[in-house]
């Protein structure tokens, strides 16, 4: 196991904005990702050259990188080598790799593609799972962490809440650390991820996604008229 470059104990900030968002741009990542660290995040994530490159210019925090690529449907996160290599050389410190069960594009297994990120790039991967199984088969594979990002996302209706239980499960079962992520929005999510073992959390949209968080917050208003 490489050494994962992120300390335990520390809140993850997810830097990221989805097209269609008035946010969606490398320099306004950038003041997200340094307003995170001024609030004592303890690493970034973020998606994509451009951003990354931007992120790095203003922070030294750790930067977990990942390249959406390909159909959303299926595997989508860094799905290949040389997306991988397009993040590591724009500064990400660890990449993040679909690591569930479903076939990757380019015919590689999982374990062909986290080799392949150990040896020619030489940094960390961080599996982003959906189950245990897959949590344990990442770790089989050599992923040097596993985070529960893509719980409740690979099929089935998406819960309302971070999945605790797997996060719980996956800390009693592999031998490296487990990061968890995925619909954490409060402080009492970030608790209890913690003491279900989490090494570190990821929250993205809770902090970072003011179209997000004013839209739950207008569906909260009673009887609202819609204009």
């Amino acid at each position: 196991m490489m050494n994962p470059v992120l300390a335990p104990g520390n809140l993850v900030v997810s830097c990221q904005a989805q097209p269609g968002n008035p946010l969606a741009d490398p320099a306004a990542m950038a003041l997200m990702a340094r307003a995170a660290a001024a609030g004592g995040a303890g690493g970034i994530r973020a998606n994509g050259p451009r951003d990354i490159v931007a992120i790095r210019s203003v922070t030294d925090l750790p930067i977990i990188g990942i390249h959406k690529r390909g159909d959303p449907a299926g595997v989508f996160i860094t799905p290949t080598l040389d997306d991988a290599a397009a993040i590591v050389r724009a500064g990400a410190d660890l990449v993040a790799v679909d690591g569930t069960r479903r076939p990757r594009p380019d015919s590689r297994t999982l374990a062909e593609q986290i080799r392949g990120i150990h040896e020619e790039l030489g940094v960390g991967v961080i599996a982003d799972v959906d189950d245990l199984r897959a949590g344990l088969a990442a770790r089989e594979a050599g992923a040097d962490l596993v985070a529960t990002t893509l719980s409740g996302y690979t099929g089935g209706e998406v819960p309302g809440g971070p999945d605790l239980d797997l996060v719980r499960l996956l800390a009693g079962k592999v031998d490296c650390p487990v990061i968890a992520e995925g619909r954490i929005r409060t402080p009492d999510h970030v608790r209890a991820a913690c003491e279900a073992g989490a090494y570190a959390v990821v929250v993205g949209y809770a902090i970072t996604n003011p179209m997000d968080i004013t839209a739950r917050m207008v569906q909260a208003i009673p009887d609202r008229e819609v204009v």
